[in-house]
């Protein structure tokens, strides 16, 4: 037997393991998301929503498994690879919905504008007051855009994709678990403000919770997760200069 492990042969076996288990994680991944989107539309509770019961399922699997996440994002990162083409998709509905942009185009600009300095800032003083690590700084100032447009600017100011992508799911999972509580005590009651609001905020998933609230919040706040993601990525350079 301990012939066999010192052989080619044991390194072929654990190579095919290897791949196996690679495939796996890629088929279980795709597994859960879609078996939690169809409990989540059975179950309107925002506990249940994919953006957070999927990664927690795959975190206890893996660590039970005891599968290292070298070995995990080896097929999954396919799954990395397809926002790229999902960034080039956001153009659609900016390009449908031009009248909406050209009637109110101020008040968008100026609801971006504000988001961005509101969430890089904030979250860079917090960091700062925190002191956490120059890598964390980095990664926590993309937080508030959708995740192909962080991961595009993480590239741009050398923060880990790893730290950036875990940071946008959980800003959107808050947002969209606490965002109709902000807006209890926030007096919004224009469509435009309440949808802005979400997609400046939560990027995606506050964009799917903006059109529980309305159609018009919904559109407005896919409009402003789209305008502040391609502003961030425009801005990127300059991000990369702030002091962390």
């Amino acid at each position: 037997m301990s012939a066999f492990y010192s052989s080619p042969f044991a390194s072929l076996f654990t190579d095919n393991a290897s791949r196996l288990i690679a495939a796996g994680c890629f088929v279980l991944t795709v597994a859960l998301y879609f078996a939690s989107k169809a409990l989540h539309a059975r179950v309107r509770s925002p506990w249940l929503t994919p953006m957070l019961t999927v990664p927690a399922a795959l975190v206890a699997i893996v660590a039970l498994a005891h599968i290292p996440y070298a070995l995990y994002v080896e097929d999954t990162r396919w799954l990395m690879w397809l926002l790229g083409p999902a960034t080039v998709a956001f153009a659609l509905p900016i390009y449908e919905y031009r009248a909406l942009l050209k009637r109110h185009w101020i008040s968008l600009t100026v609801g971006v504008a504000v988001g961005i300095v509101a969430g890089v800032g904030g979250s860079l003083m917090l960091a700062k007051l925190l002191h956490l690590s120059p890598e964390i700084q980095r990664s926590l100032m993309t937080r508030s855009v959708s995740t192909p447009f962080a991961l595009a600017v993480s590239d741009r100011i050398h923060a880990p994709k790893d730290l950036t992508a875990l940071f946008v799911i959980a800003t959107g999972v808050c947002g969209m678990m606490f965002g109709e509580l902000v807006l209890a005590f926030v007096p919004l009651r224009t469509r435009l403000a309440r949808g802005a609001l979400f997609g400046a905020a939560a990027h995606g998933v506050g964009t799917a919770k903006a059109r529980e609230l309305g159609s018009e919040e919904g559109v407005v706040a896919s409009l402003t997760m789209m305008i502040a993601g391609v502003a961030m990525v425009l801005l990127a350079p300059m991000l990369g200069l702030l002091p962390v």
